[in-house]
C-alpha cells in the first residue's frame, strides 16, 4: 500500500505563488511516477502536471504550462508542485497521486491517491 499526503495549500492573492508537497510512504517512492491533479467545485478532476520516476520527464496542461512547475526528492519522498502566477480559476481541491506505469495524463492510469489540499485564489 501507498499513502500519500499532500500540504501546503492555502489562500493567496492573484499573482502570487504557493508550493504543494506531496509525501509518500509504503512503497518505493522512486521507482513510480507521480501527478498532480485538480477539482474545482463542480467540475471534473483534471490533470495538472506529471513527472517521471526519475524526474527526467515532465507533463503540464497547458492552462498551467510555464506557471507551474513539479519536481521530486526521491530520496526524501517528496514531490512538489511549485506553483507562480496564480489565478483565481487555479482555485481547487489539489492531489497527488502515483502510477505503477506513468506517467499520464489520464487519471484512471493512476493507483493511489492523497486527500488533497485546498488552494484557493482571491481576485
Amino acid at each position: 500500500q501507498v499513502q500519500l499526503v499532500e500540504s501546503g495549500g492555502g489562500l493567496v492573492q492573484a499573482g502570487g505563488s504557493l508550493r504543494l508537497s506531496c509525501a509518500a510512504s509504503g512503497r518505493t517512492f522512486s521507482s513510480y511516477a507521480m501527478g498532480w491533479f485538480r477539482q474545482a467545485p463542480g467540475k471534473e478532476r483534471e490533470f495538472v502536471a506529471a513527472i517521471n520516476w526519475s524526474g527526467g520527464t515532465t507533463d503540464y496542461a497547458d492552462s498551467v504550462k510555464g506557471r507551474f512547475t513539479v519536481s521530486r526528492d526521491n530520496a526524501k519522498n517528496l514531490v512538489y508542485l511549485q506553483m507562480n502566477s496564480l489565478k483565481p480559476d487555479d482555485t481547487a481541491v489539489y492531489y497527488c497521486a502515483l502510477s505503477v506505469r506513468g506517467p499520464f495524463r489520464s487519471k484512471s492510469e493512476y493507483n493511489y491517491w492523497g486527500q488533497g489540499t485546498q488552494v484557493t485564489v482571491s481576485s
